[in-house]
């Protein structure tokens, strides 16, 4: 799952540029251009909190168009979260283009896997084993549509053992990673940074 809040930044991008003027005639100004600035753990969760109110808001809007109460909504929510309307802008702008913040976004979304589980105990060094073996992997079962030959399947072991991981291991976490949205959320962050 990836995370994108492209119709949820063109609404806020319209309370910072003053859509909602009265003046039915009057034109937005155009946005200034994001400056690339360090997002943090805590500016994700904060941008998290905000883009979920955000959005259910966006859910409401009829026609395109807030209402001013939706936009005095989601600023609400914005500032509620500990963000600036053009801070919440600027890391929308930066999560859109990087799908590295992406997924650091969904995980500040999701929430913890439960203690004990198999999905808990995945470390940052198995998820960095993980991410690609397991994409290389389920490329060939695509290819394969779900019955690989004994030729393919002894190729996805070769990619299995290849990654450092035990073949039971590997089936641990692809095996928690289907109910885990936090896993999930993890694998792609490892994913990301892998390339």
């Amino acid at each position: 799952m990836r995370f994108h809040l492209f119709a949820a930044v063109s609404a806020v991008a319209l309370l910072a540029t003053g859509a909602h003027a009265q003046d039915a005639g009057a034109q937005p100004a155009p946005a200034p251009a994001a400056e690339a600035q360090v997002v943090t753990d805590a500016d994700l969760a904060a941008f998290a909190r905000a883009a979920t109110s955000v959005r259910t808001v966006m859910e409401g809007v009829q026609g395109g168009q807030p209402t001013a109460d939706q936009q005095a909504a989601m600023a609400t929510a914005i500032t509620d979260a500990g963000l600036t309307i053009d801070r919440f802008n600027a890391i929308s702008t930066q999560v859109a283009a990087d799908p590295e913040l992406q997924a650091r976004v969904a995980i500040a979304a999701t929430p913890e896997s439960p203690a004990g589980s198999v999905a808990a105990g995945v470390t940052d060094a198995e998820l960095a084993q993980f991410a690609p073996a397991y994409a290389r992997v389920r490329e060939i079962a695509v290819a394969a549509n779900g019955a690989p030959t004994t030729e393919q399947q002894t190729q996805m072991a070769e990619i299995i053992q290849n990654s450092g991981l035990t073949i039971e291991r590997f089936n641990e976490i692809s095996g928690a990673l289907s109910s885990d949205q936090r896993l999930q959320a993890r694998v792609a962050l490892a994913e990301a940074q892998a390339g």
